[in-house]
Parts: structure tokens; C-alpha cells; sequence
């Protein structure tokens, strides 16, 4: 790996022209061949699971799927009964609507109980997660109704019109973002690095990066469906792991020139820095693309999503990093040579970068506990980091649904307006059963009875609706709720048809098969099926990280306590999660609104990437730590002079990355929210916690153990070799 990155640095460093030229054509071409393919989105059947799952499939085999729907509602501003003009405008929408090519059916107008309000209900074609792009002709047969009638409230709703309104949401959520992170990560970066071209460098990197996984990211949807989620991730990811990867290599490639107070070439530069923390950025974007792929492992699209686009902008970047940023950097370097030789020629001299400088007081004081006392640290860093897991015992996880939208999208202010009207349209179950042709009049009756039992239970209300396959081998019956989704009335109503009513009258049909879908079976069994799937997904990123470590590392004993301090400092951020999250005591701080539980996707996904982020910087920090003990020093010295040498810009790194991600802690999804604020947390308690108490604390306890069964780095850490001709004075030192 190291070679690997030295010889890219090496080629670059000698054609600089070439590999910058030759990265702005990778990227343009990575943009130009995802247009032409084109994103292939994930449908209907990519996100069925559990029981669910099975009644949508069965359904979809006898052609009673569920279809998109639209209602339109029609009122009076002031409250009073819709009247005959409301049944006026309600005959036009369904004129309207009838004769457009998308809609298949339009029902007839029903009047709510109290009279206050019309709804008329549009059956759209073709499948339910396309009929977002197709119902912008039914929102302007709306539009044109209610202009006719001013004195009315024409208005639609809908899952097509909400999730049109919800991408508008995220594109906003997303622009707002990239407005925040954007020039405050240059700030940040003007502050680490000291001047204007070197903020800009990592910066820059970090968004072609970006744009080249963009464009990869629409060619691997053909593979992996791509599931509305890719977008985010790319940019989420990409900003954070982009300028770290970039900040590195450019913080090390300033640390040699500086050592060499000028008398090394940029070119020299560039390849010393690749030997060390080009091999940091290769080791340590590996096992992050590893931990994102155990996301694979969880058999759902938007895992699968993520997982893509995580693996994707992460090889990018460190691709960027080992190829074009050492052009940029020799650029850069020749640049200031002529500068210097101009201003040596008019003042007869030059100034020197100092080779090193002491570590502020805010670093020795973060630093004094793991050097004093390293076992005290250490047992308070975990007992800490322990407190703030602890909440997640109490991880309550849910299924982000339409009750749980931002009521600023006007579609869902629409939908509430419907279901109170309503009630009996909030939420409806899907029954479907299968059996052979010959067996239709049973189900007929079975059904019967099912829908019997319904009516004397106060979970259900409406009338209900059956609907037979051509072939009369599948039919359905969908049943209303009139309650929420996730309240215990509506899971209640699915329990009884799961376990009671179903199996009481379908069961004695020879060879018939039975599930329910819908709202609430969709609520229920996408959490469960996560939670199922936590167990493997978190064994194989637990793996994985130990197996990445040996490997870079060649050391079990370092492979084991990576597993435990990534474990300890994930847990703690997803307990900040639960803290925050599941109660309401910060609604008003972070601008949410709290459900009392956390979406079911979002655990997984933040447990996946902090560890693949808590790899980063055990992989740069431990490398230090190790090209120290390798240059011949004693483990203790080389603990210190590596935790002191990597402190600095490991932190720094960390302030890049929580600046873009608490940038997402201003967007409107919670789910977006949730993720950028747990990141921000997570980047945080790793950063101070545990890399600059935790692991050198434990790293001087174990002192030689270290890097057992690596024989060689003990042997040269008491023999002495190499670069080894280190003083003391550098064990403070803050490259």
C-alpha cells in the first residue's frame, strides 16, 4: 500500500500538468458517462421486506398492487359546509382529472360526516414510487379548479404530491447545507492551514471528489439501485472525508519541508510525505470503504444505497489524494521556490520554516493525564464514554412515514387537513390471499368473515374493499384505520388481523396463503427487519475493523483494542443520539419535532460510518506512533512522539469534518438531522476522547504488547536504526 502510494506521488510529483490535467478529465468523464446511463432508481419491489414484503409481492402477481392516489379536497375557508358550490367544483376535478392520460380512475365525490368538506380520490397509472414525476398535470388541474373558485379551498394531497414535496424539501435542505459548510469550512480551513491557496487546496479536492462519485454513483444504480438517499451521502461524506484526506497529506508534506528548513525539493517533499501519510490515507480510506460495504450486508435498497455511495466518494477521495493533490502540492512548491529565489536575490536571504514548534498550552493540558497517569485516563475515558452509551438500552426505533414529514411541505398541511376530515382515511391494511382458482369462492367467504370481525372492533372503521385477481388465484381487501400508523390502537388492529381473524378464517383453506401489508405493516416490520439484521451487520463491521487493522498494522493487539475503543466511542454517539433524539428537551434547541424514537435506518447507518471514521484516525494517529517505534525509539517515546506529531492535525481534521456536518443539523428531514448532529458528536468524542486520552493511555500501558506478534517494531524500538536520531525534545512536538 505504502509502495502504491509513493509510486502515484512519485509520477504525479514528476508530470504534475499530466495528473492535474488528467484528474479534471476523470471527473468530467465520470459526470458525462453517469448522464448518459442515467440514475436507475429503486421500485416498489426494492423495498419490500418481512411480511409485508410477501403480501406486496403476492399482490403485485395478481395485479392488485397498490396504485399512487391523489385526493383532492375541497372546503370552505371560514369552516361553514361545502354546499353546492363545493359540489360544483368537486364534478370539475373529477371532469378535470378523467380526461388526463395518467390518471386510470377518478371516484366518485364523498362528503365528510359534518358536511364541511368534499373529497374525490384520483387513481393514477403506472407504479407507486414513479407517480411523483408524473403529477404535476393532476396539481395544475387543482390549481385551475381553485382559481375558478375563490371562495373555496381547493386543494391535493397525496403519497405522489408529498413525496414530490419532500425531494423539494431535501433539495433545499441540501443547498441550505452546502451554503453553511461550504465557506465555513474554508474559515476553518484558513485557520488550520494559514493561507489562502493552502485552505483552498483540500477544499477544491474534496468537491471534485464529490463530482466524480456523483457521476460513478449513477453508473453503480444499475447495480445497486439507487434509492433518493445516494445525494446526500456523497456530500455528506464526501466534504468530510475529502478535506481530511487532503489535510493530511498536506499537513505531513509541510511538516517535511519544514524539517528540512528548505533544502529539499518539492518533489522530495511530495514522495516523503506519500511514504508516511499517503499510506495513512490509503490504509485508513480502505477500511472505510470496508466498513460501508458491510452495509451490503443489511438486504435493504437504502442500505445498499448507502453503502454504494459511501464506498464510492470515499475511494474517490483517497484516489484524489494519492494522484492530483501531490501535483497541486509540487505546483504549489515550484511556485514559492521562484518567490523565494526573487526575494533571496532583493534581501540577500530567505526565511526558514522553523522544523518544529512546542505544542500549546491547550495541548499539553489534554495530553499531561495519558502521559501522568495513563491508567486513571484511561478508566475515566471509558467509564465516560460508557455514561453517555448507556441511553442506548433504551433505543426505541420506528419507521420514518407520512406522520412523521415536516408539516412546512403543504402537501402534509393538506393531509392533515383530509384525515381530519376523514378520520377513516388516515391509514389502511392490505390483506392479501392466494390460493388455487378453485378456492375463490372460499376466500370470497373467508374474506367475509374477516371483514365481520373488523366491524365489531373499533380499531377499524370505513368499508372495506375487495378486489380478485383475473385469474381469481389472489385477492384483496383493503380495511381503513383511523388512527396514526404508529399509535397503539393502529398496531393493535394489525396484531388482531395477523394473529387472530386471519388465521380464524384463512386457515382452513387447503394450500392458501395470507399477508398483510399497508401502512401500519410497513411501519412495523421495516424496524424489526433492521433490527434483525443489526446483530450481522455490526459482527462484520466488528470484523472487519479488526482484520483491517492486523493487516495495516500487523498487530492483534492493536487490532483488538481498535475493535474496542471504535465500539466504545460508536456507542457513545448513538447514546447522544437517544438522548437528544427520543426525548423533547432539545425540540427548541435543534428545531424538531421529537416522535419518542429514532428512524430505523439511521442507527445502523451512523454505527457503520463512525467506525469507518474512527478508523481514519486510529489508522493516521497509530501510524505515527509506529513510523516512530520503526525509526528505533523506545514504544513509550514513540507513543509520545506520535500522538504528539499526529495530535494536531488529527484534531484539526476533526473541527473540518464536525463543520460540515453540523451543517446538516439546520435541514428540515429529521432524519438528515439526526445524522449530522450524531456525526458531529461522534467525530468529537473520538478526536478528544479517545484518540488523545484513551489510545495513548492505553498504548503506554501495554507499551511493547502493542505490537505483538510484529517483532521487528519491539526489536527496533530497543536497538535503535533508521530515522531514530529523534531528541527528546520532539515528544512534545505538534507536527
Amino acid at each position: 500500500m505504502s509502495e502504491l502510494a509513493v509510486r502515484a506521488a512519485r509520477w504525479s510529483a514528476r508530470h504534475p500538468w499530466r495528473a492535474f490535467v488528467s484528474w479534471l478529465g476523470f471527473v468530467v468523464l465520470c459526470l458525462i458517462i453517469g448522464m448518459a446511463v442515467g440514475t436507475n432508481s429503486a421500485t416498489t419491489k426494492d423495498y419490500r421486506v418481512g411480511e409485508a414484503g410477501r403480501a406486496e409481492a403476492m399482490a403485485a402477481e395478481g395485479g392488485l398492487q397498490r396504485k399512487p392516489e391523489e385526493q383532492v379536497l375541497i372546503s370552505r375557508r371560514n369552516g361553514d359546509p361545502a354546499g353546492s358550490a363545493g359540489q360544483a367544483a368537486a364534478d370539475e376535478i373529477k371532469a378535470r382529472m378523467e380526461r388526463l392520460p395518467g390518471v386510470e380512475s377518478v371516484a366518485a365525490p364523498v362528503r365528510s360526516a359534518d358536511g364541511r368538506a368534499i373529497v374525490v380520490r384520483v387513481t393514477m397509472r403506472g407504479p407507486e414510487l414513479g407517480a411523483q414525476k408524473l403529477v404535476d398535470p393532476l396539481i395544475a388541474q387543482t390549481a385551475a379548479v381553485q382559481a375558478r373558485h375563490p371562495d373555496l379551498r381547493v386543494e391535493e394531497t397525496g403519497a405522489p404530491s408529498i413525496s414530490k414535496g419532500v425531494n423539494a424539501q431535501r433539495g433545499a435542505d441540501l443547498a441550505r447545507s452546502e451554503a453553511i459548510a461550504l465557506p465555513v469550512t474554508l474559515v476553518v480551513l484558513l485557520l488550520v492551514c494559514g493561507s489562502v491557496v493552502a485552505a483552498a487546496i483540500p477544499l477544491l479536492l474534496a468537491l471534485s471528489s464529490i463530482a466524480a462519485a456523483m457521476g460513478l454513483a449513477m453508473v453503480a444504480s444499475h447495480v445497486f439501485p439507487d434509492a433518493g438517499v445516494g445525494t446526500n451521502v456523497i456530500i455528506l461524506i464526501g466534504m468530510a472525508v475529502g478535506v481530511d484526506y487532503s489535510l493530511f497529506y498536506l499537513k505531513r508534506e509541510r511538516e517535511e519541508r519544514a524539517r528540512s528548513e528548505g533544502r529539499v525539493g518539492p518533489e522530495a517533499l511530495v514522495e516523503l510525505a506519500a511514504a508516511t501519510s499517503g499510506r495513512a490515507v490509503a490504509g485508513s480510506g480502505l477500511a472505510v470503504a470496508v466498513c460501508g460495504a458491510t452495509l451490503y450486508l443489511a438486504s435493504d435498497v437504502i442500505f445498499s444505497s448507502l453503502a454504494t455511495a459511501t464506498i464510492v466518494v470515499t475511494l474517490v477521495a483517497v484516489a484524489s489524494s494519492l494522484t492530483v493533490l501531490p501535483a497541486v502540492l509540487v505546483l504549489v512548491g515550484r511556485r514559492r521556490e521562484r518567490r523565494g529565489a526573487r526575494r533571496t536575490g532583493r534581501a540577500g536571504g530567505g526565511r526558514l520554516v522553523r522544523a518544529g514548534r512546542e505544542p500549546g498550552r491547550v495541548w499539553q493540558a489534554l495530553m499531561r493525564p495519558a502521559v501522568r497517569h495513563p491508567a486513571i485516563t484511561l478508566a475515566a475515558s471509558v467509564l465516560a464514554l460508557l455514561a453517555l452509551a448507556a441511553p442506548v438500552t433504551g433505543l426505541k426505533l420506528t419507521e420514518i412515514s407520512l406522520e412523521t414529514y415536516s408539516r412546512q411541505i403543504p402537501a402534509m398541511q393538506v393531509r392533515d387537513r383530509l384525515v381530519a376530515a376523514f378520520p377513516e382515511m388516515r391509514v389502511t391494511h392490505q390483506v392479501v390471499v392466494r390460493a388455487e382458482a378453485a378456492r375463490a369462492g372460499q376466500v370470497r367467504r373467508a374474506l367475509a368473515e374477516v371483514i365481520r370481525r373488523t366491524r365489531a372492533d373499533v380499531s377499524f372503521a370505513g368499508t372495506p374493499h375487495v378486489r380478485t385477481s383475473a385469474d381469481a388465484r389472489v385477492s384483496s381487501l383493503a380495511l381503513s384505520v383511523p388512527y396514526r400508523n404508529d399509535s397503539p390502537q393502529a398496531l393493535a388492529s394489525l396484531a388482531h388481523l395477523r394473529n387472530d381473524y386471519l388465521p380464524a378464517a384463512v386457515g382452513g383453506i387447503p394450500g392458501a396463503e395470507w399477508a398483510v401489508s399497508g401502512d401500519v405493516a410497513r411501519f412495523t416490520d421495516y424496524p424489526a427487519h433492521q433490527q434483525d439484521r443489526i446483530p450481522l451487520v455490526l459482527g462484520a463491521l466488528l470484523l472487519a475493523t479488526f482484520v483491517m487493522t492486523v493487516l495495516i498494522f500487523r498487530s492483534v493487539v492493536l487490532g483488538l483494542l481498535g475493535v474496542v475503543l471504535n465500539l466504545l466511542s460508536t456507542a457513545s454517539a448513538v447514546g447522544v443520539l437517544v438522548l437528544v433524539f427520543q426525548g423533547s428537551w432539545a425540540e427548541g434547541l435543534l428545531g424538531f419535532t421529537s416522535t419518542g424514537s429514532i428512524g430505523s435506518r439511521v442507527p445502523l447507518f451512523l454505527i457503520v460510518i463512525l467506525f469507518g471514521l474512527a478508523m481514519d484516525y486510529q489508522v493516521f494517529v497509530v501510524s505515527r506512533v509506529r513510523e516512530a517505534a520503526m525509526s528505533g525509539l523506545p514504544t513509550r517515546r514513540a507513543v509520545l512522539d506520535g500522538v504528539a506529531a499526529s495530535a494536531s492535525v488529527v484534531t484539526s481534521a476533526a473541527v473540518v469534518m464536525v463543520t460540515v456536518f453540523v451543517s446538516f443539523i439546520f435541514v428540515d428531514l429529521i432524519e438528515l438531522k439526526q445524522m449530522g448532529f450524531v456525526l458531529a458528536a461522534g467525530v468529537l468524542l473520538d478526536a478528544f476522547v479517545v484518540r488523545v486520552l484513551a489510545l495513548p493511555s492505553a498504548l503506554l500501558l501495554l507499551g511493547r504488547l502493542s505490537w505483538w506478534p510484529s517483532r521487528g517494531v519491539a526489536r527496533d524500538g530497543r536497538t535503535g536504526g533508521g530515522r531514530g536520531d529523534v531528541p527528546e525534545s520532539r515528544a512534545a512536538e505538534v507536527g
